[in-house]
């Protein structure tokens, strides 16, 4: 949203959001802070109205839930006359065996059959992600992992955003799939660099995915979450999020935030 307000006038923006009044700084910057909620599909219809351009973030939850609630958005979109929609999809999507690749195929194939313009957004994974993790290394903790040396292609949220607002802003891309992934790493990889950036060494503890359930459990991870991060470690392992893409740059205009640096940004809001 930050890119989007330098590169237009805040007039020009509006963001629906379930709960208005946490959106206040928006509002204060002029932006026009609507109130849309994808489980109350009736309150879509003025969220989305006089939009022409429209960003869907797909929703947190379980896939049946985001299914639903991207199906309402979508519908919604259609029938507010949307010219063109950008989604925030998963790496891959189509063919990913992630296990939260579901809903993103389904809401992939309802704006294909609006036949509106559209771009997918196949983020690759949040560097955010892990900031559980870097805490507790912080602590003193090792690195605990059962992706072996599964891939991933990390980026900050921010260039995801600036990404998203660049092909919200553009109409010359000619293409309608971004694969957005950064350099590909290895938790190896990723734990030396944060090593170098904390300066000191940081234990990487490789465990099975058995293992790994049971260290989730004992660090009070709630029981409906755990099938969830054991199977994004599963996951990563096989290779899900192994793509190779310079469609980020392609959007950014410039490389991705490099991993070290990546992670100083992050360690510093801590």
């Amino acid at each position: 949203m930050g890119v989007s307000i330098q590169s237009v006038p805040a007039s020009e923006v509006a963001v629906s959001v379930r709960n208005p009044e946490k959106a206040s700084l928006l509002k204060e910057r002029g932006v026009d802070v609507r109130h849309g909620d994808f489980d109350k599909p009736e309150t879509l219809e003025a969220a989305f109205k006089g939009v022409e351009r429209l960003l869907i973030i797909s929703a947190d939850g379980d896939n049946d839930t985001r299914i639903r609630q991207h199906a309402n958005a979508v519908e919604a979109a259609e029938a507010a006359g949307v010219k063109f929609i950008a989604y925030t999809s998963l790496a891959d999507a189509q063919q990913s065996q992630n296990l939260m690749a579901p809903p993103h195929v389904e809401t992939e194939g309802a704006i294909e059959r609006t036949g509106i313009k559209h771009a997918f957004l196949r983020n690759n994974w949040y560097l955010e992600n892990e900031l559980g993790s870097i805490q507790d290394v912080l602590a003193g903790a090792p690195w605990v992992t059962a992706a072996r040396d599964g891939k991933v292609g990390w980026a900050l949220q921010q260039d995801y955003a600036e990404a998203a607002a660049n092909v919200l802003l553009a109409d010359d891309f000619e293409q309608d799939i971004f694969e957005l992934s950064g350099p590909l790493h290895t938790q190896a990889e990723l734990v030396e660099a944060l090593g170098e950036v904390i300066g000191r060494d940081v234990e990487l503890q490789e465990v099975s995915l058995e293992a790994y359930e049971g260290a989730m459990r004992g660090a009070g991870v709630p029981e409906g979450a755990i099938p969830i991060v054991v199977g994004i470690q599963d996951s990563i392992r096989n290779g899900s999020l192994e793509v190779e893409s310079n469609d980020f740059e392609l959007l950014l205009g410039r490389p991705v935030t490099p991993l070290k640096e990546a992670l100083k940004q992050l360690i510093d809001t801590l």
